[in-house]
């Protein structure tokens, strides 16, 4: 039988945690790493819509993107995600800034496939930022439509930049502060799923397109081959993406 212990070696090959950025919590953060499983569901965040489905199908592992247990817990309510995961008997492990900075597999590798970089690898500079280059000049609008069509976005943000974009820089997540790390590897534009006003206004005095397409559908992009690559590795494991899980966001 395959334990947790084993899942969590293979996310060291991929995404070890000694990489996690320092503010992080990542790992087996609720249940004994000597259990073993056979029904593992996978969601981008782990709230109580996941609790529930995970208890309902049977499943004894919720791997998250974002950790449950973030900051010190001062309190823990009966209603409150921790809780209701020991209550149910399911554990949790969260593999947060350490998949994103995945160098072959990780957040940004997905989000730069999805939008069509023939390459991606991580940049020399910024926080998280990743980049490739497109197979063909594109319109920033053309871009943005790509990437709106590959992350099923309801809606997005962008902006024109200086129209034509050929080298793009991504940063999944908030990630709008690698803006300034963008200019500096001369990218036409950044794929993001946060970024704030000032960001913004940087971005269009540097003539580099901004496409916003939200924190949850920049990142949900890597679950799905995320759920496939664990898949192959534990033939013996149901692995599931939640179906109750999303960020209810809706654009008029």
């Amino acid at each position: 039988m395959t334990t947790i212990q084993d899942i969590l070696d293979e996310f060291e090959r991929f995404a070890p945690t000694e990489t996690a950025m320092d503010f992080d919590n990542c790992g087996l953060l609720v249940g004994d790493a000597r259990l073993c499983v056979s029904r593992v569901l996978l969601a981008l965040d782990i709230t109580t819509e996941v609790v529930v489905e995970a208890a309902m199908t049977d499943c004894e592992l919720i791997i998250s993107h974002h950790p449950v247990i973030f900051r010190p817990l001062k309190r823990m309510s009966s209603q409150s995600v921790p809780y209701l995961l020991a209550k149910h008997g399911i554990a949790a492990v969260c593999m947060h800034t350490n998949l994103d900075l995945g160098e072959d597999f990780g957040v940004n590798i997905c989000l730069g496939k999805a939008a069509g970089l023939d390459e991606v690898h991580r940049a020399p500079v910024g926080d998280a930022l990743f980049y490739g280059t497109l197979a063909a000049p594109v319109s920033s609008k053309v871009l943005a439509q790509r990437v709106k069509e590959a992350l099923d976005c309801e809606g997005l943000r962008y902006t024109e930049g200086n129209g034509t974009v050929s080298t793009v820089a991504v940063s999944s997540g908030a990630g709008g502060s690698d803006i300034f790390a963008a200019a500096e590897i001369g990218a036409d534009a950044l794929i993001t799923g946060e970024i704030k006003h000032h960001e913004i206004n940087a971005a269009n005095e540097m003539g580099i397109a901004v496409i916003d397409a939200g924190h949850f559908k920049s990142e949900d992009i890597v679950i799905i081959p995320l759920t496939e690559r664990l898949k192959s590795r534990f033939p013996d494991i149901e692995f599931t993406k939640s179906k109750a899980y999303s960020d209810k966001m809706h654009y008029l």
